[in-house]
């Protein structure tokens, strides 16, 4: 009895070895067994014309006057209290009388944002004017009313 169970046991172990030593030989063939083949591309062709704005540096829509609407503002206070809003709002409008000024509440914030920028740079520049004056700046992308054109 002893003899057949050793029998089968060396006999399991060897067929096993055999089918990993097979498996392990195969194994490359059945990665590499991958067809090659074309890839074809599905998009919309909108994608193509975002992608050419995007490039190009548009952003925002064009009205009738052929600028555009979308702009930067310089966030120059945001908190609870609407008297430090108006005061922060009437403390720039004292230095800046030319420049809009807009305040908005947001809940729970009530927030006041300067200027109608076309550019960053513009915006950057009135950031570094304010600096000292201001603490907290944030140049904040959003819709602007476009200042008018010098017509000749």
């Amino acid at each position: 009895m002893k003899s057949t169970a050793s029998f089968y046991k060396t006999f399991f172990s060897a067929s096993i070895k055999g089918c990993v030593f097979l498996g392990l030989l195969f194994m490359p063939s059945l990665l590499l067994a991958q067809d090659r083949g074309k890839v074809q591309e599905v998009k919309d062709p909108k994608v193509d014309s975002l992608i050419e704005d995007y490039l190009t540096g548009k952003k925002g829509t064009v009205t009738e006057t052929g600028t555009s609407n979308q702009g930067f503002r310089v966030q120059i206070f945001s908190g609870a209290d609407r008297n430090m809003a108006n005061s922060a709002q009437a403390k720039f409008q004292e230095k800046y009388p030319e420049i809009r000024t807009y305040i908005s509440y947001h809940d729970p914030f009530f927030k006041v944002h300067i200027g109608d920028f076309r550019t960053r740079l513009e915006a950057e520049k009135m950031v570094q004017e304010l600096k000292y004056s201001f603490t907290g700046l944030f140049i904040i992308s959003e819709k602007i009313n476009p200042p008018k054109l010098d017509s000749q």
